[in-house]
Protein backbone atom coordinates (compact mmCIF):
# COMPACT_ATOMS: atom_id res chain seq x y z
CA UNK A 1 0.00 0.00 0.00
CA UNK A 2 1.38 3.54 -0.95
CA UNK A 3 2.36 6.21 1.19
CA UNK A 4 1.98 8.90 -0.88
CA UNK A 5 -0.25 11.26 0.26
CA UNK A 6 -4.07 11.63 -1.83
CA UNK A 7 -3.92 14.34 -4.77
CA UNK A 8 -6.57 16.70 -5.08
CA UNK A 9 -7.60 14.79 -7.79
CA UNK A 10 -8.30 11.58 -6.09
CA UNK A 11 -11.22 13.66 -3.80
CA UNK A 12 -12.30 15.43 -6.69
CA UNK A 13 -13.33 11.91 -8.74
CA UNK A 14 -14.22 10.64 -4.89
CA UNK A 15 -16.60 13.34 -4.60
CA UNK A 16 -17.83 12.72 -8.46
CA UNK A 17 -18.06 9.53 -7.92
CA UNK A 18 -20.35 10.13 -4.30
CA UNK A 19 -22.45 12.23 -6.55
CA UNK A 20 -23.16 9.40 -9.23
CA UNK A 21 -24.28 6.91 -6.79
CA UNK A 22 -26.73 9.42 -4.97
CA UNK A 23 -28.04 10.67 -8.18
CA UNK A 24 -28.40 6.78 -9.05
CA UNK A 25 -30.13 5.67 -6.69
CA UNK A 26 -31.38 8.56 -4.52
CA UNK A 27 -34.72 8.60 -6.74
CA UNK A 28 -34.95 4.31 -5.52
CA UNK A 29 -34.56 4.96 -2.24
CA UNK A 30 -36.94 8.03 -1.83
CA UNK A 31 -39.53 6.14 -3.10
CA UNK A 32 -38.84 3.19 -1.16
CA UNK A 33 -38.87 5.80 2.20
CA UNK A 34 -42.37 7.29 0.92
CA UNK A 35 -43.94 3.86 0.24
CA UNK A 36 -43.88 3.51 4.26
CA UNK A 37 -46.15 6.90 4.40
CA UNK A 38 -48.60 7.06 7.10
CA UNK A 39 -52.45 6.43 5.91
CA UNK A 40 -52.55 10.64 5.44
CA UNK A 41 -49.03 11.09 3.95
CA UNK A 42 -48.65 12.41 0.56
CA UNK A 43 -46.62 12.24 -2.20
CA UNK A 44 -43.71 14.20 -1.33
CA UNK A 45 -41.95 14.76 2.26
CA UNK A 46 -42.19 15.19 5.02
CA UNK A 47 -43.67 11.77 6.30
CA UNK A 48 -46.95 11.76 8.44
CA UNK A 49 -46.37 8.39 10.31
CA UNK A 50 -44.49 5.18 8.97
CA UNK A 51 -46.77 2.27 8.24
CA UNK A 52 -47.63 -0.43 5.67
CA UNK A 53 -51.25 0.85 4.82
CA UNK A 54 -50.47 2.07 0.83
CA UNK A 55 -48.86 -2.01 0.64
CA UNK A 56 -52.34 -3.12 2.14
CA UNK A 57 -54.23 -0.97 -0.37
CA UNK A 58 -51.91 -2.32 -3.15
CA UNK A 59 -52.67 -5.78 -2.00
CA UNK A 60 -56.44 -5.41 -1.88
CA UNK A 61 -56.51 -4.04 -5.45
CA UNK A 62 -59.78 -2.67 -6.82
CA UNK A 63 -57.86 0.45 -8.26
CA UNK A 64 -58.41 1.79 -11.59
CA UNK A 65 -56.40 -0.50 -13.09
CA UNK A 66 -55.63 -3.96 -13.02
CA UNK A 67 -52.16 -3.80 -11.36
CA UNK A 68 -51.58 -7.35 -10.44
CA UNK A 69 -53.05 -8.71 -13.79
CA UNK A 70 -50.59 -6.61 -15.44
CA UNK A 71 -47.62 -7.85 -13.21
CA UNK A 72 -49.11 -11.58 -14.36
CA UNK A 73 -48.44 -10.32 -18.38
CA UNK A 74 -45.13 -8.68 -17.62
CA UNK A 75 -43.48 -11.80 -16.05
CA UNK A 76 -44.72 -13.90 -18.51
CA UNK A 77 -43.92 -12.26 -21.22
CA UNK A 78 -40.47 -11.62 -19.52
CA UNK A 79 -40.02 -15.75 -18.89
CA UNK A 80 -40.81 -15.80 -22.87
CA UNK A 81 -38.43 -13.48 -23.92
CA UNK A 82 -35.85 -14.69 -21.47
CA UNK A 83 -36.51 -18.03 -23.02
CA UNK A 84 -36.26 -17.62 -26.53
CA UNK A 85 -33.05 -15.14 -26.00
CA UNK A 86 -31.19 -17.94 -24.36
CA UNK A 87 -31.82 -20.17 -27.04
CA UNK A 88 -31.67 -18.13 -30.20
CA UNK A 89 -28.35 -16.59 -28.92
CA UNK A 90 -26.95 -19.41 -27.82
CA UNK A 91 -27.16 -21.23 -31.20
CA UNK A 92 -26.74 -18.18 -32.70
CA UNK A 93 -23.75 -17.79 -31.69
CA UNK A 94 -22.71 -21.66 -32.03
CA UNK A 95 -23.56 -21.01 -35.82
CA UNK A 96 -21.30 -18.11 -36.03
CA UNK A 97 -18.21 -19.91 -34.68
CA UNK A 98 -18.06 -20.86 -38.48
CA UNK A 99 -17.78 -18.30 -41.77
CA UNK A 100 -20.30 -17.96 -44.32
CA UNK A 101 -21.45 -16.38 -46.62
CA UNK A 102 -23.38 -13.02 -46.00
CA UNK A 103 -22.40 -13.64 -42.29
CA UNK A 104 -21.61 -9.61 -42.18
CA UNK A 105 -24.99 -8.83 -43.13
CA UNK A 106 -26.59 -11.14 -40.52
CA UNK A 107 -25.00 -10.04 -37.89
CA UNK A 108 -25.56 -6.00 -38.85
CA UNK A 109 -29.67 -6.74 -39.28
CA UNK A 110 -30.00 -8.91 -36.15
CA UNK A 111 -28.06 -5.72 -33.83
CA UNK A 112 -29.46 -3.06 -35.78
CA UNK A 113 -32.36 -2.45 -34.08
CA UNK A 114 -30.16 -1.58 -30.91
CA UNK A 115 -29.61 2.04 -32.79
CA UNK A 116 -33.01 2.53 -34.20
CA UNK A 117 -35.19 4.59 -31.53
CA UNK A 118 -37.44 2.15 -29.44
CA UNK A 119 -40.87 4.39 -30.29
CA UNK A 120 -39.88 3.61 -34.42
CA UNK A 121 -39.55 0.16 -33.91
CA UNK A 122 -42.48 0.08 -31.57
CA UNK A 123 -44.81 2.42 -34.49
CA UNK A 124 -43.50 -0.23 -37.44
CA UNK A 125 -44.70 -3.22 -35.11
CA UNK A 126 -47.77 -2.17 -34.78
CA UNK A 127 -48.54 -0.89 -38.22
CA UNK A 128 -47.15 -4.58 -39.51
CA UNK A 129 -49.85 -5.86 -37.83
CA UNK A 130 -52.74 -3.50 -38.61
CA UNK A 131 -52.35 -4.16 -42.12
CA UNK A 132 -51.61 -7.68 -41.09
CA UNK A 133 -55.08 -7.18 -39.56
CA UNK A 134 -56.86 -5.32 -42.67
CA UNK A 135 -55.39 -8.67 -45.31
CA UNK A 136 -57.32 -10.98 -42.83
CA UNK A 137 -60.60 -8.56 -42.99
CA UNK A 138 -60.40 -8.71 -46.44
CA UNK A 139 -60.00 -12.18 -47.04
CA UNK A 140 -62.77 -12.53 -44.58
CA UNK A 141 -65.12 -10.61 -46.71
CA UNK A 142 -64.25 -12.04 -50.07
CA UNK A 143 -63.99 -15.65 -48.92
CA UNK A 144 -67.19 -15.63 -46.18
CA UNK A 145 -65.36 -18.11 -44.79
CA UNK A 146 -66.98 -18.39 -41.13
CA UNK A 147 -63.61 -18.61 -39.01
CA UNK A 148 -62.25 -15.47 -39.90
CA UNK A 149 -65.65 -13.71 -39.80
CA UNK A 150 -65.48 -12.99 -35.79
CA UNK A 151 -61.64 -12.03 -36.09
CA UNK A 152 -60.45 -9.19 -34.10
CA UNK A 153 -56.72 -8.63 -34.07
CA UNK A 154 -53.37 -10.53 -34.24
CA UNK A 155 -51.64 -7.78 -32.08
CA UNK A 156 -50.96 -9.51 -28.52
CA UNK A 157 -49.05 -9.80 -25.80
CA UNK A 158 -47.49 -13.77 -27.35
CA UNK A 159 -47.35 -12.23 -30.95
CA UNK A 160 -46.67 -8.18 -31.71
CA UNK A 161 -44.96 -7.37 -27.90
CA UNK A 162 -43.04 -10.60 -28.05
CA UNK A 163 -41.56 -9.45 -31.30
CA UNK A 164 -41.00 -5.92 -30.36
CA UNK A 165 -39.30 -7.22 -26.97
CA UNK A 166 -37.11 -9.74 -28.79
CA UNK A 167 -35.79 -6.57 -31.07
CA UNK A 168 -34.55 -5.25 -27.91
CA UNK A 169 -33.30 -7.68 -26.13
CA UNK A 170 -31.89 -10.27 -28.64
CA UNK A 171 -29.24 -8.13 -29.62
CA UNK A 172 -27.82 -7.98 -26.10
CA UNK A 173 -27.94 -11.71 -25.86
CA UNK A 174 -26.25 -12.19 -29.06
CA UNK A 175 -22.97 -9.61 -28.66
CA UNK A 176 -22.35 -11.17 -25.39
CA UNK A 177 -22.80 -14.88 -26.79
CA UNK A 178 -20.32 -13.44 -29.41
CA UNK A 179 -17.57 -12.36 -26.82
CA UNK A 180 -18.27 -15.44 -25.11
CA UNK A 181 -17.88 -18.05 -28.02
CA UNK A 182 -14.60 -15.66 -29.08
CA UNK A 183 -13.15 -16.54 -25.93
CA UNK A 184 -14.01 -20.38 -25.99
CA UNK A 185 -11.36 -23.01 -26.48
CA UNK A 186 -12.24 -25.64 -29.33
CA UNK A 187 -9.86 -27.79 -27.24
CA UNK A 188 -12.64 -29.11 -24.87
CA UNK A 189 -14.96 -30.12 -27.64
CA UNK A 190 -12.23 -32.04 -29.21
CA UNK A 191 -11.46 -33.88 -25.76
CA UNK A 192 -14.67 -34.66 -26.04
CA UNK A 193 -14.58 -35.87 -29.47
CA UNK A 194 -11.46 -38.07 -28.69
CA UNK A 195 -13.29 -40.00 -25.65
CA UNK A 196 -16.04 -40.98 -28.19
CA UNK A 197 -18.80 -38.00 -27.19
CA UNK A 198 -21.08 -37.62 -30.00
CA UNK A 199 -22.15 -34.25 -31.06
CA UNK A 200 -24.73 -33.20 -28.84
CA UNK A 201 -22.89 -35.15 -25.92
CA UNK A 202 -20.61 -32.50 -26.41
CA UNK A 203 -22.73 -30.11 -26.33
CA UNK A 204 -24.94 -31.24 -23.21
CA UNK A 205 -21.55 -32.06 -21.32
CA UNK A 206 -19.16 -30.10 -22.34
CA UNK A 207 -20.27 -26.55 -24.19
CA UNK A 208 -23.07 -25.75 -22.15
CA UNK A 209 -21.47 -26.69 -18.23
CA UNK A 210 -18.68 -24.22 -19.02
CA UNK A 211 -20.81 -21.25 -20.47
CA UNK A 212 -23.41 -21.75 -17.78
CA UNK A 213 -22.93 -18.28 -16.11
CA UNK A 214 -22.44 -16.54 -19.26
CA UNK A 215 -26.12 -18.36 -20.19
CA UNK A 216 -27.67 -17.21 -16.78
CA UNK A 217 -26.23 -13.32 -17.59
CA UNK A 218 -27.87 -13.71 -20.87
CA UNK A 219 -30.95 -14.93 -19.13
CA UNK A 220 -31.15 -11.87 -16.76
CA UNK A 221 -30.67 -9.74 -19.39
CA UNK A 222 -33.22 -10.68 -21.38
CA UNK A 223 -36.10 -10.76 -18.32
CA UNK A 224 -35.14 -7.69 -16.76
CA UNK A 225 -34.84 -5.57 -19.98
CA UNK A 226 -38.33 -7.13 -21.03
CA UNK A 227 -40.03 -6.55 -17.44
CA UNK A 228 -38.73 -2.97 -17.64
CA UNK A 229 -39.46 -2.37 -21.27
CA UNK A 230 -41.84 0.56 -22.15
CA UNK A 231 -41.52 2.39 -25.75
CA UNK A 232 -41.42 -0.68 -27.69
CA UNK A 233 -44.90 -2.04 -25.91
CA UNK A 234 -46.51 1.18 -26.49
CA UNK A 235 -47.79 0.60 -29.61
CA UNK A 236 -47.26 -3.31 -30.49
CA UNK A 237 -49.14 -4.63 -27.17
CA UNK A 238 -52.72 -4.88 -28.18
CA UNK A 239 -55.69 -4.54 -26.05
CA UNK A 240 -53.97 -5.51 -22.37
CA UNK A 241 -51.47 -3.25 -20.94
CA UNK A 242 -47.93 -4.67 -19.56
CA UNK A 243 -46.84 -3.20 -15.79
CA UNK A 244 -44.73 -0.66 -16.86
CA UNK A 245 -47.23 0.95 -19.34
CA UNK A 246 -49.81 1.15 -16.28
CA UNK A 247 -47.46 2.70 -14.16
CA UNK A 248 -47.24 5.09 -16.59
CA UNK A 249 -50.77 5.94 -16.73
CA UNK A 250 -51.07 5.78 -13.14
CA UNK A 251 -48.46 8.66 -12.47
CA UNK A 252 -50.93 11.34 -14.38
CA UNK A 253 -54.20 9.56 -11.76
CA UNK A 254 -52.83 8.42 -8.53
CA UNK A 255 -52.05 11.01 -6.20
CA UNK A 256 -51.87 8.75 -2.97
CA UNK A 257 -48.45 6.69 -2.09
CA UNK A 258 -49.71 3.41 -3.38
CA UNK A 259 -47.78 4.11 -6.99
CA UNK A 260 -44.56 4.11 -4.54
CA UNK A 261 -45.79 0.81 -2.77
CA UNK A 262 -45.86 -0.33 -6.32
CA UNK A 263 -42.59 0.92 -7.23
CA UNK A 264 -41.17 -0.61 -4.34
CA UNK A 265 -42.67 -3.77 -4.80
CA UNK A 266 -41.54 -4.13 -8.81
CA UNK A 267 -38.05 -3.15 -7.61
CA UNK A 268 -37.61 -5.77 -5.05
CA UNK A 269 -38.98 -7.99 -7.54
CA UNK A 270 -35.90 -7.09 -9.83
CA UNK A 271 -33.57 -7.25 -7.11
CA UNK A 272 -34.52 -10.47 -6.33
CA UNK A 273 -34.09 -11.76 -10.27
CA UNK A 274 -31.23 -10.57 -9.77
CA UNK A 275 -30.17 -12.52 -6.88
CA UNK A 276 -31.02 -15.73 -8.25
CA UNK A 277 -29.67 -15.19 -11.43
CA UNK A 278 -26.24 -14.49 -9.71
CA UNK A 279 -26.57 -17.10 -6.98
CA UNK A 280 -27.24 -20.03 -10.34
CA UNK A 281 -24.11 -17.98 -11.95
CA UNK A 282 -22.17 -18.68 -8.63
CA UNK A 283 -23.91 -22.59 -8.47
CA UNK A 284 -22.47 -23.43 -11.59
CA UNK A 285 -19.09 -22.08 -11.17
CA UNK A 286 -18.63 -24.27 -7.68
CA UNK A 287 -20.53 -27.18 -9.47
CA UNK A 288 -17.59 -26.92 -12.59
CA UNK A 289 -14.61 -26.43 -9.99
CA UNK A 290 -16.01 -29.36 -7.87
CA UNK A 291 -16.09 -31.68 -11.39
CA UNK A 292 -12.47 -30.58 -12.23
CA UNK A 293 -11.40 -31.66 -8.86
CA UNK A 294 -12.64 -35.17 -8.67
CA UNK A 295 -11.75 -35.23 -12.47
CA UNK A 296 -8.19 -34.09 -11.55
Amino acid sequence: MSDRPRTPAFYALAAFFALFVAFLYGPTLTILVLSFQGPQGGLTFPMNGVSTHWFGKLWAGGGIVDIWGALWRSLRLGLVVMVLTVGIAFFAGLAFRKRFVGEGALFTVAVASLIVPSIVVSLGIGLEFRLLDDAVKWLAAETGWGWLQEHGTLMGLYTSALGAHLTWTLPFGLLIMFAVFNRFDPAYEEAARDLGATGPQTLRHVVVPILGPSLVGVALFGFTLSFDELARTSQAIGGRNTLPLELQGLTTTVTTPEIYALGTLTTGLSLAVIGAALGASLYLQRRRARRGLRLG
